[in-house]
């Protein structure tokens, strides 16, 4: 694995072609690099033991999410003295490549799955769905996806209409349908909210006998960086590759949005779009009492001075008497 000198070097600032070969160089220093074409590489770090984190990441995530630049993966897997394989893209590719599939099969035909004993996927989004297609080239691993894609075929889910531009690309030949690719998983957790309906829709293709699904209610569509946020990513991956993540241990970690502003803030938009006004009162009065939270102190005022308001104005038998 990197060493300290490694670890301390800020890679956010090098541009994608720096950075890749900046992780190129770590990859040959402590396990492997792999180029897959223009737009994708791997890179593998190897650590004592038999367990192994295999994440699928976008460039533009890692520099948006990481503190260093470095794959999310990395200071995880470091930390708990895992090994580590990083499938990157220059984008959202959802890694369909003709390179990214002979790699899977290159690592099959070398035995380097049956290398480890215990072996997580994990993703978000279109990494989300490369990690749930991918997993079928380690059968009994585990997979964590955040609001995966099943497919983009547009004969399957042309009710999804947020990537048109990648309706060309083919997701019905190798690796092509996600759900399909968990059946040799030991267990897979997708993660989404039910108020976000493309993200739900895609969530019930994965409907398996080894699949439980996690609702986020009014968490949105960017799951991972809200997790990160919330800190407890972390705990999140090693619940899962420990097989311990179940619905009293998601829970507890899912109680971090009562101080999360993002949360709260998408909460309370929710409850005023369906004008309900005294769940409104409730959650402002609950958030302001324990957080600095100037809009809900406002909004609280607000629905106070209304009903003081309604409160002293004469009622019509009272003011027929007078």
């Amino acid at each position: 694995m990197p060493n300290d000198d490694d670890r301390a070097e800020d890679l956010l600032d090098l541009a994608y072609p720096d950075w890749v070969a900046e992780m190129k160089r770590r990859g040959e220093a402590h396990g492997f690099y792999e180029p897959l074409g223009q737009r994708h590489h791997a890179h593998f770090l190897e650590a004592e033991g038999d367990t192994l984190l295999v994440t699928f990441e976008t460039f533009p995530g890692i520099r948006a999410l990481s503190d260093t630049g470095l794959p999310l993966g990395q200071a995880l897997a470091e930390t708990e003295g895992w090994s580590h394989l990083a499938l990157v893209s220059s984008q959202d590719t959802w890694f369909r490549e003709s390179r990214v599939y002979g790699f899977f099969d290159q690592l099959n035909d070398d035995g380097f799955f049956d290398e480890f004993d215990r072996i997580l996927f994990y993703g978000a989004g279109s990494c989300g769905y490369a990690a749930c297609a991918f997993s079928v080239a380690a059968p009994g691993a585990r997979v964590l996806a955040l609001h995966p894609q099943a497919t983009l075929d547009p004969r399957m889910t042309e009710w999804d209409d947020r990537f048109a531009l990648k309706r060309r690309t083919s997701f019905t030949n190798r690796y092509g349908y996600a759900p399909d690719m968990l059946d040799a998983a030991t267990r897979a957790t997708i993660l989404y909210d039910p108020r976000e309906p493309l993200d739900a829709m895609h969530s019930a293709l994965f409907a398996r006998r080894n699949v439980q699904r996690f609702r986020m209610p009014s968490m949105g569509g960017a799951l991972q960086g809200d997790i990160v946020a919330m800190g407890f990513h972390g705990d999140l991956v090693r619940a899962a590759m420990q097989d311990t993540l179940d619905t009293p241990s998601f829970a507890r970690m899912l109680r971090a949005r009562r101080g999360y502003g993002g949360y709260l803030r998408r909460l309370l938009a929710r409850l005023e779009q369906d004008e309900r006004t005294f769940l409104v009162k409730l959650l402002c009065r609950n958030v302001s009492g324990r957080m600095r939270a100037p809009r809900f102190r406002r909004r609280l005022q607000a629905i106070e001075a209304a009903e003081a308001a309604r409160a002293s104005r004469p009622t019509p038998a009272a003011s027929a008497e007078d």
